[in-house]
């Protein structure tokens, strides 16, 4: 399995050197300079662990910590720092970091400190209950974990589009209105909404391709069916 990570860090050099690094060890990564932008990349997005600079120019690293937790409460996270006091170890650990590397950083110590991490997040992952399992055509949706499993293949879904195909599936062929499914999953029924939701009815259309029985048909004007032949 390769974990995804996000790295948030302004500074060329470093940002650079430690995206190619953690590449090389087989990780994939997005690497994002500005601070204001994360937030709407992890709604594109499934991240195992955030790496995040903590002094940045457009945001304050705690800040947007504490947005993260909000939003997405169970993704685990490492803080960078040239903060060295003891009360700023703290406020990182306060805000739910799982570890804090002070620069200079060594890359090989950051990873080997990830894949720590990683590998005991999976170890103590719980199996997930069966009704988190829900079968759509000859897919298994794991809703949970974010994935659509196809006869031994697995499909990593971002968080929209978990929730998009949950929305559809708990309205299996019936109509999905456009303004039902932007305010209960975006919380705005605007045009801007409505276009970023025709592009995840597109890729939710390339993740279930594999099962032709499967449509999400759009109805002109009014929303998407999702149907399920038998």
């Amino acid at each position: 399995m390769m974990y995804k990570i996000l790295l948030v860090e302004d500074d060329e050099s470093l940002g650079y050197l430690l995206s190619e690094y953690l590449k090389m060890k087989q990780l994939d990564v997005v690497w994002e300079k500005n601070g204001t932008k994360v937030m709407a990349i992890m709604e594109q997005n499934l991240f195992d662990l955030i790496v995040l600079d903590v002094m940045m120019p457009h945001t304050d690293g705690f800040a947007l910590a504490s947005q993260i937790k909000d939003k997405h409460p169970n993704i685990p996270f490492i803080f960078l720092t040239a903060k060295s006091l003891k009360i700023d170890v703290l406020k990182g650990f306060s805000l739910g970091a799982i570890d804090y590397l002070k620069k200079p950083i060594d890359e090989e110590e950051l990873v080997a400190r990830i894949m720590a991490h990683l590998s005991r997040l999976e170890k103590t992952s719980p199996v997930p209950p069966q009704d988190d399992i829900i079968p759509i055509g000859t897919y298994d949706f794991d809703s949970r974990n974010h994935m659509l499993l196809h006869k031994g293949d697995s499909i990593r879904l971002t968080a929209r589009e978990t929730e998009l195909l949950k929305h559809l599936i708990q309205h299996k062929n019936n109509l999905c209105s456009h303004k039902d499914i932007l305010l209960g999953i975006w919380g705005n029924n605007d045009y801007f909404n409505r276009k970023s939701l025709n592009v995840f009815i597109t890729h939710l259309r390339k993740h279930l391709e594999k099962d032709p029985t499967i449509k999400i048909e759009n109805v002109h004007g009014r929303g998407f069916i999702l149907k399920v032949g038998h």
